[in-house]
């Protein structure tokens, strides 16, 4: 007897209608019927089972603050890092786990069950770094959270950070972080690239950098980045988020740097939702998107995830763990609407993403990990276009949420008294 039966579901990749059997927490079987007895049974009624959602950039020390100690009036990237410094000093354990554990909560009813979160180390007690420790046990059952040790306030910029940074790795944060051009000068910046990768070199970590969150066009740390991840063999143990200034960079330079990316083995997280809201505020008209240079990269073999970066707190007053938002935003917002690209971006927060964050591939396949995600909609594009309702969230063999469909009521003549927006969605050839 299987512990769990999902029943005609459609994968990601167009098989289906599939039957999914599982035995403990793998996936055994998956076949056009399968004529075995299970403890419990799912129908998917022909709707969409994909891997769950991951996000691969996140500051849960900092979600859903928003109003705390003050709202953010002018909504830009710097008043938010000056009113996290203000919020600093007046956080305690409790009301970040409190506040982490509420959003933990939220994501696994999106069926988002592993987050990378940054995590400040500015702030001498490292408050935020032992709350986030414990919830990162507390949720281990059903949310892969991987934290890094992130100085905000830059690396050379704030006296203590360096010291901090090698504290928290030293309690038993995942991942090197940093922010180079936050750093007084392009040199420090530069610098402080250089050594924090020698950092995860020697610890034999993983380093995710904030690079280029800026419209100047002479940001360009992510290229001493891919030097130093191709100079200490870092690989695909390094991302590059944000990279914004990419999108200012002249067509020239950028054709240099991407192959150099490529060459390094870098993942690249653009954050499409803070992206799109923060970048470009001192432009007139015409005003940039935001966004770095997605189907290059991706046209490059560069791993592209996207990433959702905050929710109701000092920079952002909006989100809701939906991944599924911040695909649709990227589809528009790149813009990327054949498609083959639109099929993408439902990757880039489910495969892409796990890619990033170094975990093991979650593809629905036979022998591979028993999570998964039932979704109302047939295929990856109209679960972009929908942001469609999670049905079921499955970890390891056992459902940890259900929803019920969202159906729309009707009052015309001869027409059903339902509607179930699945039902109605085409699905259409490549």
């Amino acid at each position: 007897m299987l512990d769990l039966l999902v029943r005609q579901a459609r994968l990601p990749d167009g098989r289906g209608p599939v039957d999914i059997g599982v035995s403990g927490d793998k996936i055994v079987v998956i076949a056009p019927h399968i004529d075995t007895q299970a403890q419990e049974e799912i129908d998917a009624a022909g709707r969409l089972v994909s891997p769950p959602f991951t996000d691969p950039h996140f500051h849960m020390d900092a979600t859903l603050s928003l109003g705390l100690p003050r709202l953010n009036v002018s909504g830009t990237l710097l008043e938010g890092i000056a009113l996290w410094g203000e919020l600093k000093p007046l956080l305690t354990p409790e009301a970040v786990m409190e506040r982490a554990l509420r959003y933990c909560d939220l994501a696994v009813s999106q069926g988002l069950l592993s987050i990378r979160s940054h995590v400040d180390v500015c702030d001498d007690s490292l408050t935020a770094v032992e709350a986030l420790i414990e919830v990162r046990k507390q949720v281990a059952p059903y949310i892969d959270l991987q934290l890094v040790a992130f100085p905000q306030d830059g690396l050379y910029r704030s006296a203590t950070a360096e010291a901090n940074l090698l504290r928290a790795l030293d309690m038993g944060v995942d991942v090197v972080g940093g922010i180079p051009h936050f750093e007084r000068t392009m040199a420090d910046g530069a610098r402080s690239v250089t050594r924090l990768c020698e950092i995860a070199a020697e610890r034999g970590l993983m380093l995710d950098l904030h690079c280029d969150e800026s419209d100047d066009p002479m940001s360009r740390h992510v290229e001493t980045l891919a030097y130093e991840a191709t100079r200490l063999g870092l690989g695909n143990r390094v991302v590059a988020s944000h990279v914004t200034a990419m999108h200012s960079y002249d067509n020239y330079y950028a054709t240099k740097l991407i192959p150099l990316i490529a060459e390094s083995g870098m993942h690249v997280v653009p954050n499409p939702l803070i992206n799109i809201t923060l970048q470009g505020r001192s432009d007139t008209y015409p005003r940039r998107r935001g966004l770095t240079r997605v189907p290059e990269l991706r046209a490059a073999g560069v791993n592209v995830a996207f990433g959702q970066d905050c929710t109701m707190d000092p920079w952002y007053s909006l989100g809701s763990a939906d991944m599924l938002e911040v695909a649709h935003m990227g589809v528009h917002a790149v813009p990327m609407t054949s498609r083959e690209a639109m099929s993408w971006a439902f990757q880039s927060v489910t495969q892409n993403g796990a890619m990033a964050m170094g975990l093991p591939d979650p593809t629905i396949r036979e022998g591979g990990p028993a999570s998964m995600v039932v979704l109302q909609a047939r295929d990856p594009i109209e679960a972009v276009r929908m942001k469609a309702t999670r049905l079921a969230v499955i970890k390891h063999g056992k459902v940890l949420a259900r929803t019920s469909p969202r159906l729309a009521a009707l009052a015309l003549p001869g027409r059903p008294e339902t509607l179930d927006p699945a039902d109605y969605a085409p699905v259409a050839e490549d």
